[in-house]
């Protein structure tokens, strides 16, 4: 884990309240659910950040090349998948 620095929040009094109480329904510490909660954001939104990075890559690729698949073809394909068939994706065209 490295080295653990202690970070300061500043909460209402009701969401301090409800923090509380689910801490003691669930039978963990506020500092447990704080820390998981934060974890699971960053998380979250490292995952969020990566998309829209190979978003923007791939967006770019499309306007350097204009490569592509059509609706029609990615949902006929989709469709393949759902139904339990092995289907090949279509191929890129421009």
């Amino acid at each position: 884990m490295g080295v653990v620095r202690p970070v300061t929040i500043k909460l209402d009094e009701e969401l301090s309240e409800r923090l509380q109480a689910l801490a003691k329904t669930q039978d963990r510490s506020q500092h447990w659910l704080l820390r998981k909660a934060i974890e699971q954001f960053v998380e979250r939104e490292e995952r969020r950040e990566a998309l829209r990075q190979d978003t923007l890559k791939a967006w770019e690729a499309y306007q350097q090349e204009g490569l592509h698949a059509t609706f029609e073809e990615v949902d006929a394909w989709l469709a393949r998948l759902e139904a339990g068939e092995d289907a090949e994706a279509p191929e890129c065209h421009k």
